[in-house]
């Protein structure tokens, strides 16, 4: 009778469905969800996109045809990843991840669950977590064991315990930094970057954000130790085989990201990058809930732009090495005393402007009013869009009219001889003035060489308003990121800071007037 009776049990467990706790136990995404469902839900499917890679990671699931193949593919079930194997003999597994997503978004508090959840999975798992500094790292490490160590208090809340109910912390073992599971000799050692790992390895290796301000971004003598610290120390405590785990948000192309990435070992690497923002025109956010547009927006008038692509946009860029080192900035125009009124007046010369048409639909138009005082420019307004010529025609006509112009310089190259005609029209049509003498003309030099010989003239002889970045962010990154060496993509805002360079002073030409 009692052997019929544990048959029927095991039969009946057999055929109903699991409990939330046994498919937390095999599935990382349910048991994030468990454990903290009001911040892990399926309304963040970023988080969902974390939890599901990371597993996949973990269980050899991440593959590609051989090592150069250009993607990897992430297969549902082990199942599936040995018929892969076997359809392809030379198959390579992932077991390196990069998490390159915005702050806040919670990819530091994921790979700490994910810590816990693999030591459920399996407690001879030996994990070494390196973070930016001693004080994180003792964080980090209380973090991950507080939640294997938790003590239920509230029958409605899912600890760790409820789902792995044997693993525990060793009695006594109570070390912030370094501690073990009941059984095992060492299972989880955190120190900052640059420490010491002596005498102890690991199969799973995190590093958390070690880069923490622009200043250290930028420095490249900083980031030449931390490579050097990655490849001589923390190298040598992963096993053969071992997972790393790098999570960061983008600084420069020179980070641990960048350089691991652009190295040999860069095929090796499965790279989870997210934007905080996927379409600024939409208003379109990775997580709403986290970080909405409103927000985004906010941090996008108070930060520099260079930070605000790298940081919540995940597109390094550096300022370092750029044609233009630096820029002269203006806080009030140049002012002269009127000699009848005795007033304070606009000292400025004349006002002109200088347009360069886009030449193809991924090209931008840049179209620059500045003011001429003494032989330098005083930029008064930039216009820097991929907007069709329908629309940038009455932009660039309003903003003549509207800082009063005398003198306008279009080059004529890619239809830019239709584009002035129909902003000489505009003028006369819309606003009844012809004030402003449109000069359209043919730019048949080396567009590259005329850039870099005015680029001196430009930092020393041109002045931008003190907001420049912020009234025109896109135009000041272009400008800040220019390379100068024939590979950027774009050179519009150079183009035509270059042509004002040229009418001004650079080449003066006195004759037009």
């Amino acid at each position: 009778m009692g052997i019929a009776s544990d048959f029927a049990a095991r039969e009946r467990k057999k055929n109903r469905a699991p409990t939330r706790q046994e498919l937390a136990a095999k599935d990382f995404w349910e048991y994030e969800k468990l454990i903290n469902p009001k911040f892990f839900k399926e309304s963040r499917p970023h988080l969902k996109e974390i939890a599901v890679t990371l597993q996949a990671i973990y269980e050899e699931r991440v593959l590609k045809e051989d090592r150069e193949a250009p993607s990897w593919t992430v297969v549902e079930t082990r199942q599936e990843a040995d018929a892969f194997r076997e359809t392809y003999p030379e198959a390579v597994t992932c077991r390196k991840i990069l998490l390159n997503l915005p702050p806040r978004h919670g990819k530091s508090y994921s790979v700490a669950n994910f810590v816990d959840w693999v030591f459920g999975d399996d407690n001879t798992n030996r994990v070494i977590a390196v973070t930016y500094n001693e004080t994180l790292a003792s964080r980090f490490s209380v973090n991950v064991r507080d939640a294997i160590d938790a003590t239920k208090l509230d029958d409605s809340i899912t600890i760790f315990r409820d789902i792995f109910p044997d693993t525990r912390i060793k009695f006594g073992d109570s070390a912030k930094q370094i501690w073990s599971l009941e059984g095992q000799f060492f299972n989880y050692l955190a120190t900052g970057f640059g420490g010491t790992i002596t005498g102890i390895g690991c199969n799973i290796g995190i590093i958390d954000d070690p880069v923490k301000s622009s200043k250290e971004a930028y420095n490249d003598n900083l980031l030449e130790e931390q490579y050097s610290w990655y490849t001589d120390t923390f190298l040598s405590r992963v096993e053969e085989g071992g997972i790393q785990i790098i999570i960061m948000t983008r600084w420069a192309t020179k980070d641990l990201a960048g350089r691991l990435l652009s190295g040999p070992e860069g095929p090796e690497w499965y790279e989870l990058k997210m934007k905080a923002c996927l379409d600024e025109a939409m208003g379109s956010m990775l997580c709403p809930e986290l970080m909405s547009f409103q927000s985004y927006m906010k941090k996008k008038a108070l930060t520099s732009p260079a930070i605000m692509e790298a940081n919540y946009q995940q597109t390094p860029v550096d300022a370092q090495g750029g044609l233009y080192e630096s820029f002269m900035t203006y806080e009030q125009l140049p002012m002269r005393v009127d000699e009848k009124t005795g007033q304070e007046v606009m000292a400025l010369e004349r006002i002109k402007a200088y347009v360069d048409t886009a030449d193809t639909g991924k090209d931008y138009l840049c179209g620059i009013i500045y003011g001429v005082y003494n032989m330098e420019a005083y930029v008064l307004e930039i216009i820097y869009t991929q907007e069709s010529m329908e629309k940038t025609e009455e932009e660039v006509a309003r903003a003549l009219y509207f800082y009063e112009a005398t003198w306008a310089d279009i080059e004529s190259n890619n239809g830019g001889r239709g584009f002035a005609r129909n902003v000489e029209r505009i003028l006369k049509e819309k606003y009844h003035t012809n004030r402003c003498i449109i000069n359209w003309f043919h730019q048949s030099e080396n567009k590259l060489a005329r850039i870099r010989s005015a680029a001196t003239w430009v930092m020393r002889h041109l002045y931008y308003p003190i907001n420049w970045m912020h009234r025109w962010p896109e135009y000041h990154l272009s400008m800040l990121t220019f390379q100068g060496k024939g590979s950027d993509e774009h050179d519009d805002a150079q183009d035509a800071t270059t042509g004002v360079a040229e009418k001004t002073g650079y080449e003066e030409d006195t004759w037009l007037y």
